[in-house]
């Protein structure tokens, strides 16, 4: 083990495959390691180039590999890609990651820190809630309209029709119909408040 230089590692959920090499290219190592097993394989190694593919959990393994002395690389899998010598399998995948990131022309992504991944989903997670918000409010908005009840578009329109949801003795809506809308309003509201928490965060990060 203490002769390879460089590794690619295919990350996976469960299974990751090793590919490793010596300072004359030479294979020295190829295995398959359980995701509970892939810390303490690198623990037992001496410090060596690490080439991942850049992926959603990347940029962790490549934290903890790093901090148990290797040198890390993250790479676009798409600048992996033509490195690919035989069919698509994670050994292969794992032998072409080790061979692209010796290459002197090879970009490069920067490892994120745990602070600034923690940003990133501020603003993806922002974008997702915003989306549900409009899938509710649209929904609403149709189901009602089954009913012959519209609103003018805007947030005063949508509160008419959530106070048309709300109130029991309003007849044009049929009693299941208005179960599953204050389910809908429930969920909007939940939402809503989901929003504003998450506006609170993305701004305080960015006064820090």
């Amino acid at each position: 083990m203490t002769s390879v230089a460089t590794i690619g590692v295919d990350i996976a959920k469960s299974v990751f495959q090793v590919h490793g090499v010596d300072t004359a290219g030479q294979v020295v190592v190829r295995r398959r390691l359980t995701r509970g097993r892939v810390l303490a394989f690198f623990e037992k190694l001496a410090p060596c180039v690490v080439g991942i593919e850049a992926c959603s959990s990347s940029h962790y393994w490549a934290r903890e590999l790093a901090a148990r002395g290797h040198e890390v690389r993250l790479m676009p899998a798409q600048y992996v890609k033509p490195y690919v010598k035989r069919g698509k399998n994670d050994a292969a995948d794992a032998e072409a990651i080790c061979e692209a990131v010796t290459r002197p022309t090879m970009r490069f992504v920067p490892v994120k820190t745990a602070e600034q991944q923690s940003v990133m989903m501020l603003h993806r997670v922002r974008l997702m809630l915003n989306r549900q918000r409009t899938q509710l409010s649209n929904s609403i908005r149709a189901h009602l309209s089954e009913f012959g009840i519209v609103a003018p578009i805007g947030r005063r329109g949508l509160d008419q029709l959530l106070g048309v949801v709300a109130d029991e003795k309003d007849t044009r809506v049929a009693a299941d119909a208005r179960v599953c809308l204050q389910m809908l309003a429930v969920q909007l509201a939940v939402v809503k408040d989901q929003i504003l928490e998450n506006d609170r965060r993305v701004l305080a990060s960015a006064l820090n």
